[in-house]
């Protein structure tokens, strides 16, 4: 099976309403990444004004930047969509992660359900034939509803005090509930892959999982800016050995998905929707097996501005700006082949991960050491810029 990214099956429910950027590989004497906006009469390069993503995202209010620039066309949005991903035809444009000089950045163990499920990793040593039983145990003894709990409450505290008296306290308990957030970076600059892409699982892990994300993007001055989809691709197994393999587990080549585009907060946008939304996962197997689940924002512990200012503070700059996976309430349990084998990746599965108003990212499972390697780096970035006349002084 191979994915074919087409208007119906990757723009939001009501379609080119919003404000869509991203960005683009654009053919020519000199090829490069330009910054794109989505429009009814199609993709523009916006690259005239703005070189990088992260500098329009930078502009005083970028989606009033984006309303004034009117761009080269590329193409029509199906046109470009039609030739993304990792069969895509280099003499003609075709998109890319939306997202460039943005450190990567992701919370995680933010919702109570994906919580538990940590702790019982670490209490099986990344072993999912042990995990049912663990599973049983912490959850006699926790319990399921720890949303009521607010991190780092006085409630907290005492629930704290409980556990370690009892020998149940978890690292996974004290981000969960403590009152300092798990804020760590899930993969390099330029570093994500778009919609279409292969999204690699380690070759030697044997116990993994997706996880579907809503990301916001939030510019150096700790602005969020607006938002979009992620795929923080989890090695279970190698995070519940040690949390020390925690960039093992979660930095690998094509582990981190982004997109399929940043939909910009505008008069039909705001955070007040990111705060609602509904993010669904569907996983089809070249076997014929299917998954499906969702993550229900309204269900997070902290909410995304508290997440957005315990990574940018006066501790922590972002002169680039960032972009923050939010973390999921999904964590997938039910059994793929055997009883009490719980789910794991296998080679060729499709990957869906969706929201109506940040629409899908598509992408399918290969090893880490199959997919692309990872060659365009900031240093390659500057050279193309510099190269196609982007880096003059009167660039933005």
């Amino acid at each position: 099976m191979t994915i074919t990214l087409t208007a119906q099956n990757t723009l939001p429910a009501d379609g080119l309403a919003g404000t869509l950027i991203g960005r683009a590989w654009v053919p020519g004497q000199v090829a490069g990444p330009s910054p794109v906006v989505l429009r009814a009469d199609g993709v523009f390069d916006l690259s005239e004004r703005y070189s990088t993503l992260s500098q329009l995202l930078e502009a005083e209010v970028p989606l009033q930047a984006v309303r004034g620039i009117a761009g080269k066309r590329l193409g029509s949005v199906e046109e470009l969509l039609a030739n993304s991903g990792p069969h895509a035809d280099p003499s003609k444009a075709f998109l890319l992660a939306p997202v460039d000089l943005q450190v990567i950045k992701a919370a995680g163990v933010t919702f109570a359900a994906s919580m538990i499920e940590r702790v019982i990793e670490e209490q099986a040593k990344g072993n999912p034939a042990k995990a049912e039983s663990v599973r049983a145990t912490v959850q006699q003894a926790i319990g399921e509803n720890l949303r009521s709990i607010k991190p780092g409450s006085e409630q907290a505290a005492r629930l704290k005090a409980v556990l370690i008296e009892q020998g149940l306290w978890s690292q996974y308990l004290e981000v969960g509930i403590g009152p300092d957030a798990e804020i760590f970076t899930k993969a390099p600059v330029l570093a994500a892959i778009g919609s279409g892409g292969e999204i690699g699982i380690h070759p030697k892990s044997e116990w993994n999982n997706p996880e579907p994300e809503v990301v916001l993007a939030v510019n150096s001055r700790g602005q969020i800016v607006g938002a979009t989809l992620g795929n923080d691709v989890n090695l279970r197994d190698f995070e519940g050995r040690s949390a020390l393999l925690l960039s093992k587990a979660k930095d690998n080549n094509a582990s981190c998905a982004i997109g399929p585009f940043i939909r910009l907060f505008d008069e039909h946008f705001s955070l007040d929707d990111v705060r609602r939304c509904v993010v669904g996962l569907e996983v089809r197997g070249e076997d014929g097996y299917v998954l499906q689940g969702s993550s229900s924002m309204d269900q997070i512990s902290r909410d995304p501005e508290d997440l957005a200012g315990q990574a940018l503070n006066a501790n922590h700059q972002y002169p680039d700006g960032f972009v923050l996976f939010l973390g999921t309430l999904f964590a997938p349990t039910e059994d793929r082949d055997h009883a009490g084998g719980g789910f794991t990746h296998k080679l060729g599965d499709q990957v869906s991960i969706s929201s109506p108003l940040l629409g899908t990212l598509r992408n399918q499972v290969t090893h880490s050491s199959d997919a692309a390697p990872w060659t365009f780096g900031v240093g390659a970035l500057l050279r193309n810029l510099a190269g196609r006349g982007l880096l003059s002084p009167d660039s933005h």
